[in-house]
């Protein structure tokens, strides 16, 4: 039989409980994480679950402090990161860390095609002219500008899948129409992105960008999907007609709840207002009064 080990209570007094901003639990202190860079305090369950969620999804590489209100604009460092996660999502994490540094590279790109992916040496020039480029590791010869095979005396097509790089097809070019290519370009940021499965609802990771599959139209204001309801696109949404009923029904309730409860206020505010008024020309009115003597 096992016994509690009895702590007097000033001992217990030295180990104060400290809140976790994202759960709001209270753990002891060896239970929390603490980021070097702002000095926020999180329990290390929850920072592990929100940086395996960033890593997992793609989201971002600079990890920042998950407190929106943190004066500092901290963000976790790689020592710190690789301390919480398992070894698979650190390795994640370091290849979407390269894939950013490509992007973002002018002299470096990404072989289009799907079985090879290697990183290509662009040549240095003054213009921004697209140029010709051979991927050293499967002899790819493409377009610098549109991923597309090199052509050359030619204008970039906008908008082409590159399908043509998938394994088992040819190499030339599909039609700029062909719905069912399964890898498109975001139509804002131009970065590759590929749909196996789900609706035609598409949000690029890179940009945020929302817009149709099918013809890449944004739909960044469109939140009742009214897209779907006319056009070449009717009906290929690919969720039933309930689901999206419900979804409009979601959506207009929320925007008729704010409506409602700026209507309910809008009476008190406004007789609210003359009270605030008067306070403020009396706080004036007192300021401007000389000081007795």
């Amino acid at each position: 039989m096992t016994t509690a080990r009895y702590r007097p209570t000033w001992d217990l007094a030295l180990d104060p409980l400290v809140s976790c901003k994202l759960c709001l639990g209270e753990f002891p202190l060896e239970q929390m994480t603490t980021i070097t860079q702002c000095q926020c305090v999180f329990c290390t369950l929850c920072l592990k679950q929100y940086v395996e969620l960033l890593i997992k999804e793609g989201f971002e590489t600079a990890i920042s402090c998950p407190d929106s209100a943190c004066p500092k604009r901290g963000h976790l460092q790689e020592n710190e990161i690789e301390c919480m996660v398992a070894t698979e999502i650190m390795q994640r994490y370091r290849k979407l860390q390269f894939e950013k540094e490509v992007l973002l590279d002018p002299s470096r790109t990404w072989c289009p095609s799907s079985t090879c992916q290697a990183v290509c040496q662009l040549k240095e020039s003054d213009t921004a002219l697209p140029q010709l480029v051979r991927c050293n590791v499967c002899t790819l010869e493409f377009c610098s500008a549109c991923k597309a095979s090199w052509h050359p005396d030619q204008d970039c097509q906008e908008n082409v899948p590159i399908t043509a790089f998938l394994p088992g097809e040819s190499s030339s070019f599909f039609k700029p129409d062909d719905d069912d290519a399964p890898i498109k370009r975001c139509p804002k940021c131009k970065v590759y992105i590929e749909r196996d499965e789900g609706c035609a609802q598409m949000m690029c990771k890179n940009c945020k960008h929302a817009f149709c599959w099918y013809c890449l139209e944004s739909l960044d204001d469109d939140f009742l999907l009214i897209h779907y309801d006319k056009g070449p696109c009717r009906n290929k949404l690919g969720h039933s007609r309930a689901s999206v009923i419900w979804h409009r029904t979601q959506v207009v309730g929320i925007f008729a709840g704010f409506g409602l409860l700026l209507l309910v206020a809008s009476p008190f505010l406004l007789l609210a207002t003359p009270f605030v008024l008067c306070c403020k020309c009396k706080c004036s009115k007192g300021d401007d009064d000389p000081l007795p003597t």
